[in-house]
């Protein structure tokens, strides 16, 4: 992987939509490619034009809600006893029969659930507050490099989010990789998108991603970067080797230091014509192509 001059953290905020000069260009991407033969760019972000939503007057932003969502966190040891769990009768016998161990939970009726929560969650009978999943270290997610990472630069929409860890879980990626300063909390949207997902795919947190990228060459994986104006399309830069797919944020992409730290960039194409997926699309589209060129050697 090329090497860079040091920079300090605040310059990895310049993006660039185009291949680097560095790695990813040897690659061969290519900084411009004919409108015709362009594949996926990040779709506009539209959430500064959607109205803000009412929350409850007692709604708490730490609590988990959706059956899948919330089974699946009491499932998981390490987030220990429940804080707190409420749920609808009918709910609260199914949750006997599937955790026989577990406390009952409090009695509540669908509207008393709904006024603990932000307006508008779709909350299936039942809500938990429970301790927080905890982050892996970097070189303890990567270790004995093979299959396949995910790393999202600066994606900050919950839902979006929140369906990568439920595509992550579905292809069988070994983990998801975020930056610490800039990620959206593992609850609330993001739980209930990822349908469970959050306690089945382990994840880690970092400052700066592109010196995790230096640190995730160093363990034995490659970094492949998707930018819609890339010229090779995916399929034709995936290998058999551990690979890290590397996602850019809703209507900027990949910012330039994270892309000139990939190894190549791609694009997914798009015959159709229609060039807007959101990122999660993509990355359910990429970790299909992705797991079909692994390795299998664990």
């Amino acid at each position: 992987m090329a090497r860079h001059s040091r920079r300090n953290e605040a310059k990895e905020g310049g993006r660039s939509r185009s291949a680097p000069a560095g790695k990813a260009r040897r690659d061969g991407a290519k900084s411009a490619v004919p409108a015709a033969a362009k594949g996926w760019s990040p779709a506009p972000d539209r959430s500064a034009l959607r109205p803000p939503r009412r929350a409850s007057a007692a709604a708490s932003s730490d609590w988990l809600w959706g059956w899948h969502a919330v089974t699946a966190a009491l499932a998981n040891p390490a987030r220990g006893a429940p804080r707190r769990l409420v749920a609808t009768p009918e709910r609260a016998r199914e949750l006997g029969q599937r955790f026989p161990d577990l406390a009952a939970p409090e009695a509540l009726d669908g509207a008393d659930i709904a006024r603990l929560l932000p307006a508008g969650a779709a909350h299936q009978g039942v809500a938990l507050k429970a301790a927080p999943i905890e982050p892996c270290a970097l070189a303890e997610l990567a270790g004995h490099a093979h299959g396949v990472l995910v790393m999202l630069d600066q994606v900050t929409d919950p839902q979006n989010v929140g369906a990568v860890f439920r595509s992550a879980a579905a292809f069988g990626a070994r983990g998801v990789v975020i930056q610490d300063r800039h990620a959206p909390p593992f609850s609330g949207a993001l739980a209930k998108a990822a349908a469970g997902a959050l306690d089945a795919v382990p994840h880690a947190r970092v400052v700066n991603l592109a010196r995790a990228l230096d640190e995730l060459e160093r363990l034995g994986w490659r970094a492949v970067g998707l930018a819609g104006d890339a010229e090779a399309p995916l399929d034709a830069v995936l290998d058999a080797r551990p690979t890290v797919l590397v996602l850019g944020s809703e209507g900027e992409g990949l910012r330039r230091l994270v892309s000139e730290h990939c190894d190549a960039l791609a694009r997914i194409p798009m015959p159709g014509g229609f060039e807007s997926l959101n990122v999660a699309t993509a990355a359910a589209i990429a970790l299909y192509e992705a797991t079909r060129h692994s390795s299998t050697v664990a």
